[in-house]
């Protein structure tokens, strides 16, 4: 439990990325460096090599916040290993999504064999980061896999920048021309019993998102990050309006709390948490309604 305006309340994050040391062993290589001149940089702890012993860290520290579970994506394709190890030893407080990039060579047989196991929940899929459709075989492929086992698919839409790779001076070749949620409106109509999630509210695509929710039950929304996409909108918005939008199209049923927490020593991001609770209680949300967002949602989303 973490006291909440409305009191103590169950709270489960829907969005945490899980930087294992394989994650800095790949941006190293990509920098020509080592691995400690990687953390050094971006003035973050080097995980060490197991993924059990971030996994303990993570629970220890969701034991601080008093979180029940939070999901731990893995933030680079070929690193499910690593979600999978720390979900198998804290099954239940942490559940796993790998990022998958269908475009590489061998990546679906990759995901059929990690999703032949318990502990793989989701894949994540990054159309704009990896320059492809998610309507593209390839990748609606991998869809049918999660399919087989109502399994969600968390696809990235909207604005995607990756902080890690602005501060190391890595290209980011991204195109966006992928980004837009309404690609993924006959994806999710053709695979109803696969529950899809949408981060960020859309990441700037806001309207675009609530179509897709609106049109197709089986999409939900993930609430995670600053939303800092919201300068973008033509009149000024708030984390009070976006709520009041979303809970209008979608009702509390279909939002997921997330806050995109990623390294340490920051650890869980508790600014993330009070800024959102703090909206959703000025708009007059219920106890009963701010638990579902809080918690409910994503547990029932994995049972």
């Amino acid at each position: 439990m973490i006291d909440t305006p409305w009191g103590p309340l169950p709270v489960a994050d829907a969005h945490v990325h899980f930087f294992s040391h394989r994650f800095f062993a790949s941006l190293a290589a990509q920098k020509q460096v080592a691995v400690d001149a990687v953390a050094a940089r971006l003035e973050w702890q080097l995980p060490p090599p197991d993924p059990e012993a971030l996994a303990v860290r993570w629970v220890e520290e969701l034991d601080r916040a008093g979180i029940e579970r939070a999901v731990l994506i893995a933030s680079i394709p070929g690193d499910e290993d690593s979600v999978i190890a720390a979900a198998r030893r804290f099954p239940e407080r942490l559940h796993a999504y790998a990022m998958v990039n269908p475009l590489a060579e061998g990546s679906l047989e990759r995901a059929q064999a990690a999703l032949a196991g318990r502990h793989l929940i989701g894949l994540c899929f990054f159309p704009a980061m990896h320059r492809y459709s998610i309507q593209d075989p390839r990748a609606t492929a991998m869809i049918e896999l999660l399919a087989a086992r109502r399994g969600v698919a968390f696809v990235h839409c909207g604005v995607l920048t990756v902080g890690v790779r602005k501060k190391l001076e890595l290209p980011s070749e991204f195109d966006m021309r992928f980004s837009n949620p309404i690609d993924l409106h006959a994806v999710a109509l053709r695979f109803p019993d696969v529950r899809f999630v949408i981060p960020h509210f859309g990441a700037g695509y806001l309207r675009e998102a609530l179509m897709v929710v609106d049109l197709c039950p089986n999409v939900y929304l993930d609430t995670s990050s600053s939303n800092s996409w919201m300068r973008y909108e033509p009149e000024p918005m708030d984390l009070r309006a976006v709520f009041r939008r979303a809970l209008g199209v979608t009702g509390p049923s279909r939002l997921l709390f997330g806050t995109d927490s990623s390294f340490f020593p920051r650890g869980w991001h508790r600014q993330i948490f009070d800024a959102q609770t703090r909206a959703l209680y000025e708009l007059g949300v219920s106890a009963a309604d701010a638990r579902l967002i809080l918690h409910d949602n994503l547990v029932r989303l994995f049972s």
